[in-house]
């Protein structure tokens, strides 16, 4: 068989050709899909959504835009993998039970707590939230690095320099190829105080950091049971943090009692809940509830499930902790990706590389804004020395043939820069007028205490870690919220079988012929006259008990027997 003209092919082993192709995979998968920088807690996705979305102009101020135009404008230029990827991802990050803190401002149907799903693309829409903004500052003042995109046609951050620190309040999950990442969501406050007390106190343990952010707050509310899980996750990494939905026991009418639901665990779906609830019941393994009603609306969630008369609604609600996702686990992993490699970390970890990124971000924030400074000020001293020989710059133009001659001119006769010159020829004459005059001057201080504010910034570092704090302080201020979450002390426990049994007390009769039963103390005390009592308990007339005993339901009694079995 001949070889096409201008192709070779190559043989090589089938092993080596799987293994170098899977692993260029995995590591595509790990770095461009699946997991978030540490830096902005960001996937290279979502970054790509909100930088097309600021090049579009959805500021929080503007109108909102079809959510079809950011996907296409998303997948056209930035990530060549589908609006089938892109879209879940704009949705996600405007749904306000998945996101602490939402990046999106979405308008119309996009989803539910109930596992609804969003409407098309082309019906719903969006623009970035104030906090998105605090993501995006900065970003064209050469605060991150930039890289081509696949088309090569432009240019996108390869970080936001993300003021708000993301990752630790809006976490993130993702799987990638041999791992994943599963970050819980916190209060900012809380991580604002923690940052500001990691910047004062370098190196200061886990202890004083847990004072001031005590665990994940979820953006569904519920509660965590206990501590010990969320201490091993913020020093190795992992984790298992319980939690579980919020209720009550609420009396009805005619002596029953309704569970009522008024939070659930992060990521648990209401209605299919209820449909588990429903399955159990169905199935005879939850006896005793009689109906189960959904009054949830915009002003809160409310589940009610109304239990028989006889039913403990104590028992019933430890049966639905045991059975149902009323009570559940967050699986913590704090993988992200630093400097493109994935490293599992510590709570430590990420607040540190989170403040490094900031400090980055504000020194080349500083020295741009130090350079344009500088280059501002050129133009002015061009302009003052412009006007104390105003006259003479006037006829040296009007004499001048062409824009150069005028401006080679003006360079060798009165000392100025070639930069200086072009900006002088780009003046109006009525420009350089006295009032005018007086603003030049009054911009050029100005600049000039600008540059020495800027130039201090770049030689103390202290300075630095002040605007961090400032920074953080009004991300705080403006965007803090109360914790949702409630940390309780109490560990959770194992349900057992006897949490699922009523306690009360009862009798246990032993009879002669050996036969055992166990009586309600209850239905015993309440026999009329006439009645039997104990010896109407035992299985034959000519039988008798012979042991009784008071007990409780939780009790347990041992046998002891000469018999082998």
């Amino acid at each position: 068989m001949s070889t096409p003209i201008g192709r070779e092919v190559l043989l090589v082993p089938v092993e080596e050709e799987m293994k170098r192709s899977y692993l260029d995979y995995a590591m595509s998968v790990i770095i461009a899909r699946a997991l978030p920088d540490v830096r902005d807690g960001l996937k290279p996705v979502q970054r790509r959504i909100l930088y097309v979305m600021r090049e579009l102009g959805l500021t929080p101020d503007s109108a909102h835009t079809k959510s079809a135009k950011v996907c296409g404008e998303t997948t056209a230029n930035y990530h060549p993998h589908g609006q089938e990827v892109v879209y879940p991802t704009l949705v996600r990050m405007a749904q306000d039970f998945n996101m602490r803190y939402p990046l999106v401002d979405g308008q119309g149907n996009f989803g539910s707590v109930d596992g609804d799903p969003p409407a098309a693309m082309r019906y719903t829409e969006v623009r970035l939230t104030p906090i998105a903004m605090e993501m995006l500052a900065d970003i064209d003042k050469e605060t991150v690095d930039w890289m081509p995109n696949y088309l090569q046609s432009t240019e996108e951050p390869v970080v936001l320099a993300a003021r708000f620190p993301n990752l630790l309040c809006n976490g993130g999950s993702g799987i990638a190829v041999g791992m994943a990442t599963n970050i819980p969501p916190h209060n900012l406050s809380e991580v604002v105080d923690a940052l500001i007390y990691r910047l004062e106190h370098p190196n200061c343990t886990l202890g004083p950091i847990l004072k001031l952010l005590p665990g994940p707050d979820f953006p569904t509310g519920g509660l965590i049971l206990g501590t010990r899980g969320i201490r091993q996750a913020y020093e190795t990494g992992r984790g298992s943090i319980v939690m579980q939905a919020k209720t009550q026991i609420e009396p009805l009418d005619g002596g029953k009692s309704a569970i009522v639901i008024t939070e659930l665990p992060y990521q648990v779906s209401k209605a299919r809940l209820i449909e588990q609830i429903a399955a159990l019941v169905k199935a005879g393994k939850l006896d005793g509830i009689t109906d189960i009603a959904d009054y949830s609306d915009r002003t809160g969630m409310r589940v009610v499930i109304e239990l028989r008369r006889d039913v403990n609604p104590n028992r019933m609600l430890n049966s639905l902790l045991k059975h149902t996702q009323l009570r559940t686990t967050f699986g913590t992993i704090l993988l992200a990706l630093v400097d493109n490699v994935p490293r599992i970390m510590s709570l430590l970890d990420l607040m540190d590389h989170y403040l490094a990124h900031r400090r980055t971000v504000i020194l080349r924030r500083t020295r741009y804004e130090l350079y344009r400074a500088k280059s501002r000020a050129h133009v002015l001293e061009g302009l003052q020395i412009a006007v104390s020989v105003l006259d003479e710059i006037i006829r040296l133009i009007r004499r001048s043939e062409t824009a150069e001659v005028a401006r080679r001119e003006m360079i060798r006769r009165f000392g100025l820069t070639a930069i200086q010159a072009d900006a002088i020829l780009a003046m109006q004459l009525r420009q350089l007028a006295r009032l005018e005059q007086d603003k030049i001057a009054e911009e050029y201080r100005a600049l000039l205490r600008e540059i020495t504010r800027l130039e201090h910034i770049l030689t103390d570092p202290h300075r630095v870690e002040q605007i961090m704090k400032e920074e953080l302080l009004t991300l705080k201020e403006k965007f803090g919220d109360a914790r949702r979450t409630r940390i309780v002390a109490r560990e959770a426990e194992e349900i057992s079988e006897e949490d699922l049994i009523p306690e009360e007390e009862t009798l246990v009769l032993i009879t002669r012929d050996g036969y055992i039963k166990r009586v309600s103390l209850d239905a015993y005390r309440s026999q009329k006259r006439g009645g039997k009592g104990v010896l109407a308990t035992t299985a034959r007339e000519e039988d008798e008990v012979e042991h009784l005993f008071q007990v409780s339901t939780h009790h347990y009694i041992l046998f002891f027997t000469d018999l082998l079995f």
